[in-house]
Formats: C-alpha cells, structure tokens, sequence
C-alpha cells in the first residue's frame, strides 16, 4: 500500500471567502492514474491511497462523489475503488464503485451509509484503490466535493 499526494496542497489554507457567514464551497480535482503511478514511482496496486483534496479542521464534507473523464485502461475486470476521508471514514462517499465497468461521464452512487463528515483536524479526501488485481495504468476520474467552514465566527 502507498499514499500518494496529489492534492492541491493547499492544507490548512484559508477557505474561500464570500460573506460574514459560513457558506458551502465546491472543489474538484481530476485524477490521471498514468500521473498517479508517476508520482508513486510504480504501478499502482489495491490498496494504493490517492489523496485527492485538501480538508481543512474544521470543516463538515457536505457531500462527495466522482465522475469518471476518461475510461481506465490497463487494469483487470476487478477494479473497484472507495472515496473517504482515511483518517475519518475511507469509504463513507462512495464505496465499491466498479471502475473497470464505468463509461465514460459515468458518476458514482454515495454509499448507502453516506452522511455528511466533520473534520477536526486538516485532512484530505482520499481515492482508495479498494480491489485490483492490475491497477488501472490510464484514465482520469473527477472527484468533486462541497465543503463547509464550521468554524465560530467572530461577532
């Protein structure tokens, strides 16, 4: 198992700001599995942990999903992966999504035991390659999330 990082890096960075009032805010991130490998310096394989987004502490994850871009290719017809956050709940997003059977712009179902998730310390929302016997070795997958400060704010 290996944690890559391709967050954006931005960690406990501010959040963005639109008013006085905790207000939700979208991120996203497109995931390139040929980068992914790259980063990690070898195939990806079940169990490789791809961080995605950056939570801040803090922050309730409202909801989130995926979307595949670009179809995977060059992984075994048992690929599956999970959407969560690792410290928190690694599958509470999406979880058993059959990537090796997904078309393209197909989007993936929350798990049934989805609920929004409070993030007390920075975190990120991770992408775990829950099954394969071959990794996927191509294709993008957009993960997407709506986040919330839930920070007091000063009167």
């Amino acid at each position: 198992m290996a944690t890559i990082d391709l967050s954006n890096g931005l960690g406990g960075a501010p959040r963005p700001v639109r008013s006085l009032t905790n207000m939700p805010y979208f991120v996203e991130k497109t995931i390139d599995f040929a980068a992914a490998a790259t980063a990690k310096g070898s195939a990806l394989a079940a169990a490789d942990v791809i961080e995605v987004n950056d939570v801040p502490a803090g922050t309730m994850v409202l909801n989130a999903g995926l979307q595949v871009t670009a179809v995977a290719t060059g992984e075994s017809n048992d690929t599956t992966v999970d959407l969560g956050i690792t410290g928190v709940d690694a599958d509470c997003f999406v979880d058993g999504f059959d990537l090796d059977a997904a078309a393209a712009n197909a989007y993936a179902q929350n798990a049934a035991a989805f609920q929004p998730l409070i993030v007390g310390t920075a975190d990120t929302i991770d992408l775990l390659i829950a099954t394969a016997t071959t990794a996927p070795t191509g294709g993008t997958v957009r993960v997407w999330a709506v986040l919330c400060d839930i920070g007091a704010k000063p009167a």
